[in-house]
This record gives C-alpha cells, structure tokens and sequence, in this order.
C-alpha cells in the first residue's frame, strides 16, 4: 500500500512511502505538474512502490539542467532529462559552457538512460485580443520563450528561427520565466505571444485560458517540409510530433490552427536518468515496473497518450546518433526480457 505525503514548498518537493518491503529509498527529479515529465516521474514512484521496488522522494519543479548534472555527480538517483542535454553536456556547451569540453564528458559518461518518452510538441499560441496571428507577426514583439536556461528556450528560439528566419533579440525580444511562474507570466500580458511546450491537453495552456481564449498554431507546412526542418528533427533530443487533431478533445476557448487537420511541430525527446553505476538489480527492477504499467502510464494524464511511451525505434525516441548516453545494463536486460528489442547502437 501507498500513501503521498507533500513536503514544504520550499522543498518542493513530493514524497512516496510504502510498506517494510520496498527495496530502496531513491531520490528524483522533474518538471512542474501538469507536464509529461512530472507526470513519468510520480507514476514511476508510484507504480515502483506499489510492487515494492522502491521508495522515491521526488522534487518537482525543478530546471531539468540542473538535474542532469546532479545524477551525473550522484546528488540524485534519478530525473527526467530532456536528451538534448546530454549532448550539451559532452560537449561542455549551452547551460554547460563553464564546465567545459573535459569535465562535461567525464559527467556525460556516468548517465544512462531506464526509457525514454516525449515531453510534448511546441508551438506558437497567444490571446485572441494579441497583434499575434501567426508565426510571421512575431516580428517586432515580446515572445515568452520558455525559463532562464535550458533545453526550452534552445528548442523555442530554434524554432521560431527555421520557419520564420527570426532571432531572439534582434527581430524580436524573448522572455524567459521560470516553469513555476510561467502561467503568471503568460496571463499577466508580459509577452505578445508565446513559443512553449504544447501538449493535448496542455495544463498551462487550460489554466491560462481564465484570462481569455487563445489561439495556438501548428507549423506550416510548407516550413515543415524544408530541408532545415528535416534536418533539425535529426538533432540531438529532438523528433517529429504530428497529431490527428480529429482524436484531440476540443477544449472551450481554444483554437488549434493548421492547414489540413494535423498538428506538426518540433517534440523535445527525454527519458527518465540515472547514474552509469546504479545497481543492475535496481535499474532492472525499475524498468520492468515501467514496462508492466505502460497502460497506466498512457492512462496518468490525457496527454500521456501521445508520449511514445514503451518506443524502442531510435528516429523517434532520441537514442543513439549524436547521443552521448546508452541504456544501463539493467534496463537493457528488462526490456529484452519484455520481449523488445533494443537498437544495438543504443546499448552500451
């Protein structure tokens, strides 16, 4: 039997606690609720203490920046990490730079990876009431374009720049906000417009729509079949997100625009991490309670459905190409034990 118990706030943190028979006691970390990531992490802790696997703490709303480098020095079991980040971190670039080229492989290569999901697709939205109609009228405006630093801003900016040409602060001025104030910001009228996550349903995007109905658009077509955009679908931690919008509920207030019926955008690729040298027997044990609880993964949260979650092909999970990270060995031998098979240049 399970039971949550909520620490302070200042902790921000969430607690999971089962009975004498749970093996472990880990530490996690994730996004804000509301999110793919956050919403693997708890259903991870609480599917592992429900078969007794493990006792998780987890600290949501956390900078997934942060929590990469904090598995790679063992401050932390595990997070969900954004898989663009490992590859930063080899290479001792973006969020990483003052680490440098050496230390930030050294820390690269003490990661590994239990599986993978996507955390969502993103797109252009503002209120209806905005000069915003579109993502040309980005020109010359505020954009909100995700937190301080981190894998959202680099994919938001990327974004806006291969359909439109446009770069963050010299055709348009982006603002950033932290996850935990970011409905605030989008609500109190700081930006013209926004270049977020978008998921279907998108929490922060319901919770906005108080303030006003909002429109949300796809990317074009025609952008979307460009040479660039193809080639940046390749890109560490990045894969292609489309989306029948006929199987998407309609939610009141919200317009989803795109030419022809379908939701096309850029997804940011992650999967949940640990240390290299996490124990076989628990990363195993981990990945089977994930494999065997796919249903109720799919079931946690309306998005999760379109997460990709149990995805082994690696043009749509992130894995290997330029990614610096491989499967731990335990989760390689329970995914093949499930009866997958995994891309041998995805093992280590």
């Amino acid at each position: 039997m399970s039971r949550i118990l909520a620490l302070p706030a200042l902790a921000a943190a969430v607690a999971f606690a089962v009975s004498a028979n749970a093996q472990q006691n880990l530490t996690a970390e994730t996004a804000s609720p509301g999110t793919a990531p956050h919403t693997a992490v708890t259903t991870l802790a609480e599917v592992a203490a429900a078969a007794g696997v493990a006792n998780f703490q987890v600290a949501q709303g956390q900078t997934l920046t942060n929590s990469l480098q904090n598995v790679a020095q063992g401050k932390t079991d595990l997070a969900a990490v954004p898989l663009i980040l490992p590859f930063l971190l080899s290479k001792g670039a973006g969020p990483y730079a003052k680490l440098g080229k050496k230390k930030g492989a050294e820390l690269a290569a003490k990661t590994a990876v239990l599986y993978t999901y996507r955390y969502g697709g993103y797109g252009l939205y503002a209120y209806d009431s905005s000069s915003v109609k579109g993502w040309k009228d980005i020109k010359g405006k505020t954009i909100v374009n995700g937190p301080p630093r981190g894998a959202a801003l680099t994919n938001a900016r990327a974004l806006v720049r291969l359909i439109t040409g446009y770069v963050d602060g010299k055709d348009y001025k982006g603002v950033q906000s932290n996850w935990g104030q970011m409905v605030k910001t989008i609500t109190d009228g700081t930006g013209d417009a926004m270049v977020l996550p978008v998921t279907f349903p998108d929490a922060r995007i319901i919770r906005s729509l108080g303030s006003g109905s909002i429109t949300v658009w796809s990317v074009p077509i025609e952008a979307w079949n460009s040479k660039g955009m193809q080639k940046y679908l390749k890109a560490p931690g990045i894969g292609p997100f489309v989306v029948d919008l006929n199987t998407v509920k309609p939610v009141k207030g919200l317009t989803i625009v795109s030419e022809d019926g379908k939701w096309r955008s850029s997804a940011t690729l992650g999967a949940e991490m640990v240390h290299a040298s996490m124990d076989f027997k628990v990363a195993k044990a981990l990945t089977k309670v994930f494999l065997d609880n796919l249903d109720t993964y799919k079931k946690k949260a309306p998005f999760m459905r379109f997460t990709g979650v149990g995805e082994t092909d690696p043009a749509l999970t992130g894995m290997c190409g330029p990614n610096p990270t491989n499967y731990h060995p335990g989760a390689v031998a329970a995914w093949e034990e499930s009866g997958h098979k995994l891309p041998d240049c995805a093992k280590p």
